[in-house]
């Protein structure tokens, strides 16, 4: 096969961002930006690596590939014996796609030799929690698995995408990678998913900006919280009544769940004083706000803040400095183009 093009959505959470990771209930919903990866055969025995929004060019070897793959696992293995930080695992971001498409190679065609090249271009906003980096992995891997032409199912798509996003994360849900997988809207835990009809009450969400601590910073700091109290389960909790209220499409009980999650989201130190601040400023207009990804422990930007309420939205967008803009739910996950 000369060449194949995959297309993954990204997401949004709904409610239940760091909850998720410590095994309770997320709602999530796949949305209309996308990843998209092609992988074309070329005649040099080695892999050219394309990757337009870091941006990123260079060859490598296939040799050179299982040695960082090598390096970003034994670095991993430090973090998680606390040797090293997160962010010390991947020297470059676009060691990911690195590190995965040796995987993968390892994994479905151990003995492959012949050259090609993976040219990758995504919609989705990095680091602002809609699941850029996991979209791109799920994109990267179907099109080279159908290159290689190997079946793949949904459930190894998944494990290749959580040995990748773990080495960014430090430890992933897998909820990002699933939602790129399946698409649709999902109430997940524990690796395992229930679908939901997408929702008909009007949502919205508020660019921020990429915030400067990593995710796998985020999710360090907020584990302390889930360890020593009950929050986890106000958590699901408040999860389960927003899944409810927008089944039922009732906007009231909706502002209500939402404005409680928002504070447990401030409970466990995730939403800058900056952000805090914004909300409020909706909530005085008649909307409820929260961020919708692992938000930030540093700096003012915390990505993706979710928006719900009655009231014309020309009016919030007179007011703040931050854009907004309707989310357009995307039913289907990844595909071929």
């Amino acid at each position: 096969m000369t060449a194949v093009t995959a297309r993954a959505p990204g997401k949004l959470i709904i409610s239940g961002e760091h909850a998720v990771v410590h095994g309770h209930p997320a709602l999530a919903i796949a949305v209309k930006r996308y990843a998209d990866t092609t992988v074309h055969s070329q005649s040099p025995a080695s892999v050219l690596f394309d990757l337009v929004n870091l941006p990123h060019k260079r060859q490598r070897t296939m040799q050179a590939l299982r040695r960082i793959k090598n390096r970003v696992q034994s670095s991993y293995e430090k973090f998680q014996s606390g040797e090293k930080g997160i962010r010390d695992v991947l020297k470059k971001p676009f060691e990911l796609l690195e590190y995965t498409t040796s995987n993968v190679l390892e994994k479905l065609s151990p003995h492959h030799s012949q050259g090609f090249s993976i040219h990758t271009h995504s919609t989705i906003p990095t680091g602002c929690g809609m699941g850029s980096s996991a979209a791109t992995i799920i994109s990267t891997n179907f099109a080279l698995a159908h290159y290689l032409q190997k079946s793949i199912s949904p459930e190894n798509l998944l494990q290749l995408g959580l040995a990748a996003e773990n080495m960014q994360h430090g430890k992933s849900s897998g909820l990002d990678l699933y939602m790129s997988i399946h698409g649709g809207c999902q109430l997940f835990q524990n690796g395992k998913a229930q679908s939901r009809p997408i929702p008909q009450l009007p949502l919205y969400m508020i660019n921020t900006g990429a915030p400067i601590s990593a995710t796998g910073e985020c999710v360090k700091h907020a584990a302390q919280f889930f360890t020593h109290s009950a929050i986890g389960k106000q958590f699901a909790q408040l999860t389960l009544a927003i899944d409810a209220a927008i089944q039922a499409n009732d906007m009231d009980s909706l502002l209500t769940h939402i404005k409680a999650n928002h504070q447990l989201l401030c409970q466990i130190e995730v939403v800058p004083k900056a952000i805090q601040n914004l909300i409020a400023q909706c909530e005085t207009l008649g909307f409820a706000a929260k961020i919708c990804g692992a938000g930030a422990v540093k700096g003012d930007k915390a990505g993706m803040v979710l928006l719900v309420g009655h009231g014309d939205i020309e009016t919030i967008n007179n007011r703040i400095a931050y854009p907004i803009e309707r989310i357009e739910p995307c039913a289907q996950g990844v595909m071929l183009l």
